[in-house]
Formats: structure tokens, C-alpha cells, sequence
């Protein structure tokens, strides 16, 4: 039987993230309250996409655009594609800077083309959804936080991603440090070695489950939970502004980290009072996103087309 489409476009707002959280590579994730808001709708052909805020008159508008090609692979599944496509993006989260924008654009692919195709969630439930996401960004730590919302603990079977999402404790403070430079998850990741020392291992293992304990019900922990040793040292020579800021908040008894493959910086406790992080950060205190992925039918809404709302300060 031939796919079938629904009439009339549908929105989703998707979160930032953050993975890693210093010790839990590739595993872990938190999603934080700054949107993108997408919308999408089927036409009778071609493809046309508009994209207002971060990226724009850098990202493709057309075919080549993820939040496209996550639609496509996701039409795919479903079994078939349609015409042509209208997509309306108002990006707010930093691209390139280790907040999850491309997770944020493969999951808002994944979840408008769903909701174009008629049963498109009998066909692609939330764990389904998850395990393409997950395949077209290679690794789930930014796109299980960014579909669940909270704090997530993502892992990989021979059957595809999954995930489990927990509440966050009360005590955690999070605070984003944004620098004007751009970084690239896949030059990051090069600059890790194919070997570490079994003693390296073994100590992020043990604070990779302290971590699980100290964000959920302990936050006084969050500083021993947060020392690594598996990933941010190799890359701080790519990085060093941001090496030296996550020293120096860990010098000052806060748990700094390294947000996703930088250069970023994430710290989950309160900034001592006067800490001056200089003039090259944005600072962005954002809580939680605790839903995850919203999808409405509709357009965007004149909130959601204003590029500096959704927790974003100009």
C-alpha cells in the first residue's frame, strides 16, 4: 500500500544538548532549555527551506539540509516520499559549538516526517524514532536527550540505540559558556587515540556512575563525578581557550566540563560570585528541558518565529 500523507503542516520545538557531561562518553546527555522551532509541510513538488537565526545564509535550503535528509531517511521507513516539501526552520541553538544542533535537526527531521505520514507512530514509535536518529548521527548521546528530555543514559545493542530518561535533582545549576569559535565533532573526535591506559578506563567508569547518582539525588558530588580522563585531555590542544576555562572552574570548586566535543564549556554548579569568565563566553543559564521533543500540527506561531525567544538572550 502506497505511504499516505497528512494535509496541513505540524511544528516541533527541539532542545539543545549537552553529552559526555565529562566522564560519560558517548552515554551520556542532559537536554537544556534553548529551542529550535521547526515546521514542515508536504507540497505538491520540489523542496524549499527557509532558515532564520543561527546558521542562517550558511545552511543549504534545499535537499541538503539535515532536518531534510532526516525527513527523507525517516520517509523511507515509512515507505515512501512525498511531492515535494516545505520546511521553516528558527534556529536558536549555536551551530558547531557542542550543543547538539545537528542531533536537534535530525531529531525535528525524524519527528515532522512522522507526524506528515498517516499512522506514522504505528509505524515509528519513540524507541524506533530514537534508533534512526541515532543512526544517522552515528551515536545517541545528543539525539536520546534531545527526543526523552532530562538527563539521559544512552547505550547501543545489536538492534539499534536506546535509552532511559531521569529526573534531575533540585541542586543542579547549570551555566553555558558560548565562544565565538566553531568547532567540529569529526576533527574531535580524530584527535582521540584508538588505545587508553586500562587504569584511565576504569577510573571514568567508576565516575561515570557517581555521576548518574550525584545529578540525580547528590549534586555535592558533581565536582569528583565530573573528572575524566577519556576524551577531554586529547583534545585540549585544539581547544585551548576552552581547556583553560573548564581549569579553571574546576580550580575554583566547580563542576566544569567540556559540552559535547566543544568548545563549549558546561558547568552544573553555581559560578562562584565575581568568577570572571571574560569577555569571548556568552553566558547562558538555562535549566533543564524536561519534555524533550514537542510536536503540534500547525505553523510556527509568532513566538516561535522570533530567533532570540525560547531562552536565547541577543
Amino acid at each position: 500500500m502506497p505511504t499516505t500523507f497528512t494535509a496541513g503542516p505540524v511544528r516541533v520545538r527541539v532542545p539543545a544538548t549537552s553529552a559526555n557531561l565529562g566522564p560519560g562518553f558517548d552515554a551520556l546527555g542532559l537536554a537544556l532549555a534553548l529551542y529550535d522551532d521547526v515546521a514542515a509541510e508536504v507540497t505538491p513538488d520540489g523542496v524549499t527551506v527557509s532558515v532564520t537565526g543561527e546558521g542562517a545564509g550558511d545552511l543549504p535550503v534545499d535537499d541538503g539540509h539535515l532536518v531534510v535528509r532526516a525527513m527523507r531517511a525517516t520517509f523511507d521507513a515509512l515507505g515512501g516520499q512525498p511531492s515535494g516539501l516545505a520546511v521553516e526552520c528558527v534556529n536558536r541553538i549555536p551551530q558547531a559549538r557542542g550543543l547538539g544542533s545537528s542531533s536537534a535537526a535530525i531529531v525535528a527531521g525524524v519527528l515532522l516526517a512522522r507526524a506528515l505520514v498517516t499512522d506514522g507512530y504505528r509505524h515509528l514509535d519513540d524507541s524506533a524514532a530514537l534508533r534512526l536518529a541515532a543512526e544517522i548521527e552515528g551515536h545517541p548521546d545528543n539525539v536520546a536527550p534531545c527526543l526523552l528530555g532530562g538527563f539521559t543514559v544512552a547505550w547501543t545493542e545489536p538492534s539499534g540505540a536506546r535509552a532511559v530518561s531521569l529526573p534531575v535533582a533540585d541542586g543542579v545549576h547549570l551555566t553555558v559558556l558560548v565562544p565565538a569559535e566553531r568547532g567540529l565533532t569529526a576533527s574531535a573526535r580524530a584527535a582521540l587515540p584508538a588505545v587508553v591506559p586500562h587504569g584511565d578506563a576504569a577510573l571514568n567508569a567508576g565516575r561515570a556512575a557517581l555521576l548518574v547518582h550525584a545529578l540525580t539525588a547528590q549534586p555535592a558530588l558533581l565536582l569528583p563525578a565530573t573528572v575524566d580522563r577519556l576524551h577531554q585531555d586529547y583534545r585540549a590542544s585544539s581547544m585551548p581557550g576552552t581547556a583553560a576555562l573548564v581549569g579553571d572552574l574546576r580550580g575554583a570548586g566547580v563542576a566544569a566540563v567540556v559540552s559535547g566535543a566543544g568548545p563549549t564549556v558546561l558547568a552544573l554548579s553555581e559560578l562562584p560570585e565575581g568568577f570572571n569568565v571574560g569577555t569571548d563566553w556568552e553566558v547562558l543559564r538555562l535549566p533543564v528541558d524536561v519534555p524533550g521533543a514537542q510536536v503540534e500540527r500547525g505553523r510556527l506561531g509568532h513566538a516561535e518565529r522570533d530567533p532570540v525567544a525560547a531562552g536565547r538572550k541577543s
